[in-house]
């Protein structure tokens, strides 16, 4: 699974890059997210691989440390990446005279920035605060990676406040950012069948969403689940399950998914394979 989300979301990347084609916002934002894709399987997947050829299966307390900060850093970026390519479609149908003007190319740049830029301070303080726990039982990690509510089954003294921020500062963010996702599609579906005469314009238009819709449901649907769920440690074995979606699934989903729904990338793709062999 790990050799196919980076070899899917490289090609894409590559043929996002080299074909001028798809030199367009909406292929702008695929290249943001087929680079995402392979940084967040990254922070965990080469470990977890690392664990199956190991006896020790052991990692340090800093290392457990960045693991959680770009776990949640990477987390935090697709979700609003997610939300801005969701944005990008609504202004490309409902605004499609204003489009060039609204998704310019300064303006993608910036968006893109902000992107990586905002979750900064989120993962810094879910990190900040873990590492401040007192761990003084057993050190063994019930996961297959470093996250916060793994870890505070761990820690000894007053964990509330590490709780409440996971529940609902973390919990706030990814359902707000859903709503808006959401709502972008459903101004996008209700502007389609109240504008929209033409059956022909309407499924064109339906197509192009649909890919990248599939992909909003298959990253959110885990994702609100273990954050939106009461901790308790019973909900661990669940969680564990349930993280392989997103960390390892959803990464190498996503690429068959664009391609496989995309003529654009399927013909970008196919040409790129033609020069090649």
């Amino acid at each position: 699974m790990y050799f196919v989300n980076v070899a899917g979301n490289g090609a894409i990347l590559l043929i996002v890059i080299s074909d001028p084609r798809l030199h367009s916002p909406m292929y702008f934002f695929l290249g943001n997210l087929a680079c995402l894709d392979i940084c967040f399987s990254t922070v965990t997947v080469p470990k977890i691989l690392d664990n199956f050829f190991s006896t020790s299966k052991a990692i340090s307390f800093l290392g457990c440390i960045t693991q959680l900060y770009f776990f949640h850093l990477l987390g935090s970026t697709e979700a609003l990446l997610l939300a801005v390519m969701a944005f990008d479609r609504f202004v490309a149908i409902c605004r499609p005279l204003h489009y060039p003007s609204i998704m310019n190319h300064q303006v993608c740049i910036q968006v893109a920035i902000s992107i990586w830029a905002i979750p900064f301070v989120h993962a810094l303080v879910h990190s900040i605060l873990t590492s401040q726990l007192n761990f003084c039982g057993s050190n063994q990690i019930h996961h297959f990676f470093c996250d916060v509510k793994p870890l505070l089954e761990l820690a000894c003294g007053n964990t509330e406040l590490n709780r409440w921020l996971l529940n609902t500062f973390t919990g706030t963010f990814a359902i707000g950012l859903f709503f808006l996702t959401f709502l972008s599609y459903f101004y996008i579906i209700t502007y389609l069948f109240l504008k929209t005469r033409s059956c022909s314009m309407l499924h064109k238009a339906l197509s192009t969403c649909a890919s990248h819709f599939m992909v909003v449901m298959t990253f959110y649907a885990p994702v609100l689940f273990i954050y939106i769920n009461p901790d308790s440690g019973s909900s661990l074995e669940k969680d564990r399950i349930i993280a392989i979606m997103y960390t390892v699934v959803t990464p190498a989903l996503n690429p068959l998914i664009y391609t496989l729904r995309n003529k654009e990338v399927r013909g970008a793709l196919n040409r790129k394979l033609r020069i090649l062999l």
